[in-house]
């Protein structure tokens, strides 16, 4: 079998790294590897481009910098070195098998043995390796037809891979998500649920960083709810349910973040406990938060100068978060949803047009009573819809209220 129409393939960065390391190690000494060779045979976009080397990590760096390119020893000890191309990077890693894995870390051995290699990756899809002309070699027999069956299969015994790598039950039901058809393969299903307790193992940062690929895929709804069946989501989320919302979520849109809010409770000191267990990034954390907040604000059957308002309080995209979330708890309201966000998304809250100076115009000194007004002109200001004159009558009003 032959890759083809591949651009990648055949891009001058990738023929120089290539030339480099077959310069230095004969033809074949190298292949690409993974996930470029799985997603062209799929038909799929290719991102990154990684390579398989028989040659040691100190002569891939030789080779690459012989060749004058960039050689950045990113992983040394476990054979890794990365060459960088008219800008494009290439992970290079020397062929290897474990010697020891603590379920996280391995040790591990080079060889020259592309069987070797392959036994001791995750899935049969991903053992896949292809020469610079495009020529697939297969080692486990399967890995092409799994690929185009949708097939998530362990390389051999599923307890003997997860045990070495415990991030494995959460790459099973990532790849699951974006590959995968069908119901998940049994063994591998039965694996994952009965080691889930070890991913204790793994860092917070690592978890969420697998969560949030699997809630990325076009349609994570069917992982997601055999992720949930085998144990492994309330391990890493047990606030998690997935609901009806959830999976209307999935349908509103392809947003990883709004997915996750779905299948959380919309509550802030949730999403704060959450955001703070699975480490999240900063604009995550803020966006749960904030949606959580916005939320009892948002009622698919307000009025657009509701919605503004709604907007000043708690800004654009919170609100924009808030209403995708009733949507999906209340789906046959499509047509107030659109015109709700479509005031989230354009429209630009004022800022407020009076302050203190103002008020000390009008003879109030500074202090309290200031504090005081301006909220009060703030309030009436919201309730009004945001006028955009008369705001000096306004204020007055409120510092000589008309006597009864």
């Amino acid at each position: 079998m032959i890759l083809t129409d591949q651009p990648w393939l055949e891009h001058p960065a990738t023929r120089r790294v290539m030339a480099a390391l077959e310069t230095a190690g004969g033809p074949g000494c190298a292949r690409f590897v993974g996930g470029c060779v799985r997603n062209a045979l799929l038909g799929q976009a290719v991102d990154d481009v990684d390579i398989a080397t028989v040659l040691r990590p100190e002569q891939t760096e030789q080779a690459i910098r012989a060749a004058g390119l960039k050689a950045v020893p990113t992983g040394l000890a476990h054979g890794t070195v990365t060459a960088v191309a008219d800008r494009r990077p290439f992970e290079i890693t020397t062929l290897r098998r474990d010697v020891s894995t603590d379920g996280r870390n391995a040790t591990v051995a080079f060889t020259d043995d592309w069987a070797e290699d392959a036994a001791r990756r995750d899935f049969r899809l991903n053992a896949l390796y292809a020469d610079r002309d495009g020529r697939v070699l297969d080692p486990t027999g399967e890995g092409v037809a799994d690929a185009r069956a949708g097939r998530i299969v362990f390389v051999g015994d599923p307890e003997t891979r997860i045990r070495e790598d415990y991030l494995r039950v959460l790459r099973f039901f990532r790849f699951f998500a974006w590959y995968g058809r069908g119901a998940p393969d049994p063994a591998g299903l039965a694996a994952c649920a009965a080691l889930a307790p070890g991913m204790v193992r793994l860092s917070a940062e690592r978890v969420s960083k697998e969560l949030m690929k699997l809630l990325a895929a076009k349609d994570p709804r069917a992982a997601t709810k055999a992720m949930a069946g085998a144990g492994v989501l309330a391990r890493i989320l047990p606030e998690a349910e997935v609901t009806p919302a959830f999976e209307a979520m999935v349908a509103i849109g392809d947003d990883p973040v709004a997915r996750l809010m779905a299948l959380v409770p919309a509550e802030e000191a949730a999403a704060v406990e959450i955001s703070r267990r699975l480490r999240l990034p900063n604009a995550v954390r803020d966006r749960l938060t904030a949606a959580a907040r916005a939320l009892p604000e948002a009622d698919l059957s307000m009025s657009e100068a509701a919605a503004r308002s709604a907007v000043y309080r708690h800004g654009g995209g919170a609100v924009a978060d808030a209403l995708r979330l009733r949507l999906a708890a209340e789906p046959p309201r499509e047509a107030d949803a659109r015109r709700l966000l479509a005031v989230a998304g354009t429209w630009t809250p004022p800022r407020l047009p009076v302050g203190g100076r103002d008020l000390s115009r009008l003879g109030v000194p500074p202090g309290r009573e200031t504090g005081r007004l301006l909220k009060a002109f703030e309030a009436s200001w919201i309730a009004d819809d945001f006028p955009t004159d008369g705001h000096a009558e306004r204020l007055s009003s409120l510092v000589n209220p008309p006597r009864a």
